[in-house]
This record gives structure tokens, C-alpha cells and sequence, in this order.
């Protein structure tokens, strides 16, 4: 017997996650199943051991992914013997369960851009042979984005990519990198600062300096792809 629709629907959007961006896809998949009206306002979610399993996370993952969709206002918490998670009967205002037309085309346009842009950058600063000041920038605006509080992330977040694409050595690159880049901070300012994907991006962010600095082409290029893709999975939730 076949499944009714807004089971398979279900079972489609709440699929497991890949590991490289676990707790951002995790992210994804819950906004797009409660903002798409699978589990509609005021509907029950199902149990953390359910849910972990059918997204192939650790139940870790799993509540502080909650936690958050929580403090966002897109679930809340009941007590009792009929308790649990349930959507909240009204989303946040922010991010409608409807958004405007051509929100999501512009999104996937944005996002495209920056992956050809900032793996290709990635991938030519690690192929060449840097300068002394070359290394020590990076390393500066490395340190700079893990030390940043929340109000300054984004701008020492911005700084840190902009560096990688400077060490590139291609002036026309750098000026691609910064505009498409303008265009994606418009798009973050409409999703909220989440710490564990700050403290995720910046091992991340890591692991594509320590690439580049060892001249590693291959390895920054994928460092930064699974960088990038973390990102992409939080607005696709939030804004798709």
C-alpha cells in the first residue's frame, strides 16, 4: 500500500543529512518541513529519537537544533503526558511561510555565484607562492573572525573571505568576491546569528587557511566548498 502524500513529503524533506554540515542541514531540513506547512502551526513533531534517526544525527545535533528553532519562535516545548515539540501556531514575521515570489531564485542565484567565485578563490591562493605579508593577512583576519562578538561577526566574517580572494593576486576576482558578497550579507541580515554555526564556520574557516598555507589546492577548494554549503543549507531553510 503507498503512503499518503504528506507522508512521503514528509519522509522527503526529513531524509538523512550528509556529515560534513550536520547541524546546519539539520537546520534546513526542520525549517523547510515547518515552514512548507508538512508539520502545520500548532502540529506535534515527531520524538527527538524518531526524528534523530530519520536524519541520521546525534540527538546532540538534534536538540540544539531545536534549542535554536525554539529562541527563533518557529517551535515551542509542552509539558505533561500529552507534551512535547510543537510548531508554533504563528511563524516568525521575519521569515513568512510564504515568502515573496523570486526570493528563491534569487537565493540559488547568489548562492551559485559564490561557490564558483570562492572555491576558485580558495583553490588559486593555495597554488601560489605566498609572500610573508600575504600569510601574515590571512592569518590576522583569521584570528580577528574567531575572537569577533556577534555584532561584529559578519563584517570580520566578510574580511576573512575577502582576504582569501586578495591572495589570490587577482584584482578582478577580489572585486568579484566583494560584490557577491554585498549580495549575500543583504541575505544573511534576514536570518539570525546562530552561535553553533559560528563555532562550526570557524573550524571550517581553519581548515581552508591551514589548506592554503600548506599549498594545498585540492584541499582548500573542498574546505571551502563544505564551508560555503553550510551557509547555503541555513538560508535555503530560512529563506527558500
Amino acid at each position: 500500500m503507498s503512503l499518503p502524500s504528506e507522508d512521503r513529503l514528509s519522509d522527503a524533506l526529513l531524509r538523512p543529512v550528509r556529515t560534513g554540515n550536520a547541524f546546519e542541514e539539520t537546520m534546513e531540513r526542520m525549517l523547510q518541513a515547518i515552514r512548507l506547512g508538512v508539520i502545520g502551526p500548532g502540529g506535534r513533531l515527531p520524538p527527538e529519537r524518531e526524528l534523530s534517526a530519520r536524519l541520521r544525527v546525534s540527538r546532540v545535533t538534534l536538540r540544539e537544533a531545536l534549542r535554536v528553532l525554539h529562541e527563533s519562535g518557529y517551535v515551542e516545548s509542552r509539558r505533561g503526558r500529552y507534551g512535547g515539540t510543537f510548531v508554533s501556531a504563528v511563524l516568525p514575521a521575519k521569515a513568512p511561510a510564504d515568502p515573496p515570489a523570486g526570493v528563491a531564485a534569487e537565493l540559488e542565484d547568489a548562492l551559485t555565484l559564490r561557490w564558483a567565485l570562492e572555491t576558485g578563490a580558495a583553490e588559486a591562493a593555495a597554488g601560489r607562492a605566498l609572500s610573508g605579508a600575504d600569510r601574515r593577512d590571512l592569518c590576522a583576519r583569521l584570528d580577528d573572525c574567531a575572537t569577533a562578538g556577534l555584532g561584529e561577526y559578519r563584517r570580520k566574517d566578510s574580511r576573512l573571505h575577502l582576504a582569501v580572494a586578495e591572495a589570490a593576486a587577482s584584482p578582478s576576482l577580489t572585486s568579484a568576491v566583494a560584490d557577491a558578497r554585498t549580495r549575500l550579507n543583504a541575505l544573511l541580515d534576514t536570518i539570525p546569528l546562530i552561535t553553533p554555526n559560528i563555532e562550526h564556520s570557524e573550524h571550517q574557516h581553519r581548515a581552508i587557511i591551514d589548506a592554503i598555507l600548506r599549498g594545498d589546492p585540492p584541499g582548500a577548494r573542498a574546505a571551502m566548498a563544505e564551508h560555503l554549503e553550510g551557509t547555503a543549507s541555513l538560508l535555503r531553510g530560512f529563506l527558500s
